[in-house]
């Protein structure tokens, strides 16, 4: 089974303004592999575990590696709203207005909403997006498994 995953950023400024896309892929980490596979193993009993439903950015924009457990250095993190179609699991999350305010170039997704704790389970490294205290960033990601 391969498991590959996607990544969208919206920066938006005043209403409805949008001031900065990104796309890219990510690596899904070692401990992603991971944890996909505990989950599968326990879904039956309790799939009320799968946690892997928060989005974290940060300001590191040294490259993803499969050995990576953390972002290099977390800005934020707030709760997706996650959904899936054939095959693709998807999270979405909003970081509103003063929330993960600054220079951001890394993404991650991670299964405890507390900052610098959970497992991670895949990050991604893009070209610089700030975020002013007034903007609103949009990120969905997507794990397509094949």
């Amino acid at each position: 089974m391969k498991v590959e995953g996607k990544w969208w950023v919206t920066l938006y400024g005043a209403p409805g303004e949008i001031k900065e896309t990104r796309h890219g892929k990510n690596v899904v980490v070692t401990t992603g592999h991971q944890f996909l596979a505990d989950f599968l193993a326990s879904a039956a009993a309790a799939a009320s575990t799968f946690t892997m439903r928060y989005i974290a950015v940060g300001t590191n924009g040294t490259g993803e590696a499969a050995a990576d457990t953390a972002l290099g250095t977390e800005l934020a993190r707030v709760s997706g709203i996650v959904s899936s179609a054939t095959a693709i699991y998807r999270i979405s999350a909003t970081f509103s207005s003063g929330v993960a305010t600054g220079g951001i170039y890394e993404y991650g997704v991670f299964s405890t909403l507390t900052s610098g704790a959970g497992t991670m389970f895949s990050r991604d490294v893009e070209a610089l997006i700030t975020k002013g205290a007034n903007d609103e960033l949009q990120v969905t990601t997507e794990i397509t498994i094949s």
